[in-house]
């Protein structure tokens, strides 16, 4: 069945329940930004597999809406699909539902299956449709009715990940979040984000690719914690250790019985941003609700000691990875065929040699020229080019292992460079030491500082349409939150947080140029104005030296890459071969 063939059943069925419009986002019903197969119900009804985007359709019309990482890439995907792109962060294009509200007639009804929309969602939704009288109906799956071969929800073993990795043990970190539910007034806390319930119980799954996380929920109460799972996916020891420290395990399906079960005495506290509506619906009418981010993200944003030092000696491993990558790419590229993807699977068995590796931190996005202008580009047989001798490869990549999880963007120059790539190639780097030398007040947020990356490329009219950075997790998701460094975000950088730094420049149908480092926010010097922080650069691999324009540097941005070459020398050439030492000194040597 063609993607138009799957959107006219769709309307069918549609008009078979009374609907007027049907939505379909990315999420599953945890919220995740990477999901299993089971939930991938937008690509299936679009064709379009980037990881953010809303489908919307109405009996004549149907919209995709996606942000800037992924125009040039949903362009390609929608043709012939009879689906629009609503390029949803351009100025004047309406969010999906207040087009919604444009088109539909008074009374209309929009579908959607309840499970994979937030509460905060269904507000918005609401808002922009309440003047119509337009109507919610949010309990059909309409996409699991026609999706006849349709993944099963995955059914994952999880594992224990050990103190000694997490730093904190399991009581530890119930202990703070009871203190901080007793600060709320709350006797109950329903957390459903997969991180979250990774990190809190200190357990690892594999339900989703590249993310090391189970298909479970969690509710925390004042002497007890219910682990809502399916009970097939724990094995026996680990039931055992959970269970010794106060942590029942119940079947998935039994959380809504035990939300319709509270009490008005209670009060629950819950994340309207990633908890479904689903749930939020279930709870006891009479049961108060405190609407609040979740009390973990917080938590698990600032990295303990433990974990600190784990990083950074995972850093040097993944940094290995790479070192070893970029010298056999650079000796090899003219000598036998290497394709996009067998650079890609090569990188993978570099960091496989590592202890530790569990396997990837998300897609690897290798592109060669122009494939490079698509922010998430992902090669196959068809697309993928061959590399030669000349231009630029750009390859994002990140490994999970037990000790940290990596992401970490070179591009990479293979020949000859046109003054243009070079000039382009420049002011990345020039964004890229602008923020990691960075020394700010504390207090400061994302929002002040993603225009520090920006300056450079800005001069020369151009921009990049994604933020700048955001946190990792710890053998969690390579995309983890409160933090970020784009212009919208406003929560304070703590000391032992982390972020990525990585700006780029994009040429549709030319190249891309990214260099992203993970960096710790730590403490520098504190004045009578206040504690000033800065950044530490936890990513040890060169950055090309034949893409720059050293006439475009200051005196200071090239001292700030000379003592960041010596830093990646120093902790890399006590693991490295004579050979590779003698490779690694000259791609660090001093501009």
């Amino acid at each position: 069945m063609n993607i138009r063939n799957r959107v006219e059943k769709l309307r069918e069925l549609m008009q078979e329940n009374q609907m007027d419009a049907y939505i379909i986002p990315s999420f599953d019903a945890h919220q995740s930004e990477y999901i299993a197969e089971h939930w991938k119900c937008r690509e299936w009804i679009s064709g379009f597999t980037g990881s953010a985007g809303t489908v919307v359709i109405t009996l004549n019309d149907a919209g995709l809406w996606t942000d800037g990482r992924y125009y040039i890439q949903a362009e390609k995907q929608l043709e012939d699909s009879g689906i629009r792109l609503f390029r949803m962060v351009d100025p004047g294009v309406p969010f999906y539902s207040e087009w919604l509200a444009d088109v539909l007639n008074e009374g209309s009804v929009v579908g959607f299956d309840g499970n994979v929309f937030s509460i905060d969602m269904v507000k918005k939704m609401e808002e922009d449709l309440k003047a119509k009288g337009i109507v919610l109906k949010m309990n059909q799956d309409l996409i699991g009715d026609l999706w006849e071969d349709r993944p099963d929800i995955p059914k994952g073993s999880i594992f224990a990940h050990d103190v000694n990795y997490a730093g904190k043990s399991r009581l530890e970190k119930l202990n703070e979040v009871r203190a901080e539910m007793k600060n709320k007034g709350a006797n109950y806390y329903i957390l459903t984000s997969l991180d979250d319930i990774a990190w809190l119980l200190n357990i690892r799954g594999n339900d989703v690719p590249n993310n090391p996380v189970a298909i479970a929920n969690v509710i925390v109460a004042e002497h007890k914690c219910y682990l809502f799972i399916d009970s097939c996916k724990v094995p026996a020891l680990v039931k055992s250790e959970l269970e010794a420290e106060g942590i029942e395990v119940r079947e998935n399906d039994e959380i809504q019985t035990f939300l319709e079960n509270l009490s008005h005495e209670d009060v629950v506290i819950l994340d309207p941003n990633k908890t479904n509506i689903r749930l939020f619906n279930a709870i006891n009418n009479k049961t108060k609700k405190i609407e609040s981010p979740n009390i973990t993200t917080h938590l698990k944003a600032i990295k303990n000691d433990v974990e600190i030092k784990n990083l950074k000696w995972c850093e040097i491993k993944d940094g290995l990875a790479m070192v070893k990558f970029i010298k056999w790419l650079k000796h090899f590229v003219d000598k036998e065929e290497i394709t996009e993807i067998t650079a890609e699977e090569k990188l993978e068995d570099f960091r496989s040699e590592q202890e530790g590796f569990v396997g990837p931190s998300f897609d690897t996005i290798a592109g060669y020229k122009e494939h490079a202008a698509m922010m998430h580009y992902k090669a196959n047989q068809q697309s993928q080019h061959t590399l030669n001798n000349e231009g630029l490869f750009l390859i994002d990549s990140g490994g999970q292992y037990y000790d940290g999880t990596t992401d970490i963007t070179r591009t990479i120059v293979l020949g000859k460079l046109t003054e243009e790539q070079k000039r382009d190639f420049t002011l990345v780097l020039k964004g890229f030491i602008a923020l990691s030398s960075v020394k700010y007040l504390y207090g400061a947020t994302g929002s002040n500082l993603d225009v520090l990356a920006r300056q450079p490329i800005w001069q020369y009219g151009l921009d990049y349409k994604c933020g700048t950075g955001h946190g990792v997790g710890f053998f969690l998701n390579v995309h983890e939150g409160p933090q970020s460094i784009r212009n919208t975000n406003h929560v304070t950088l703590e000391k032992g947080m982390i972020v990525t730094n990585e700006p780029g420049i994009y040429l549709e149908g030319k190249y891309g140029i990214r260099i992203e480092n993970m960096m710790l926010v730590v403490e520098d010097e504190k004045t009578e104005f206040g504690q000033f922080m800065k950044f530490e650069a936890v990513t040890y691999c060169p950055i090309d030296l034949a893409g720059i324009n050293k006439d475009m540097l200051t005196e200071s941005e090239k001292q700030w890459l000379n003592n960041y070459h010596q830093e990646v020398y120093t902790k890399l050439v006590p693991y490295l071969n004579e050979e590779e030492r003698a490779w690694l000194k000259e791609e660090t040597r001093e501009i």
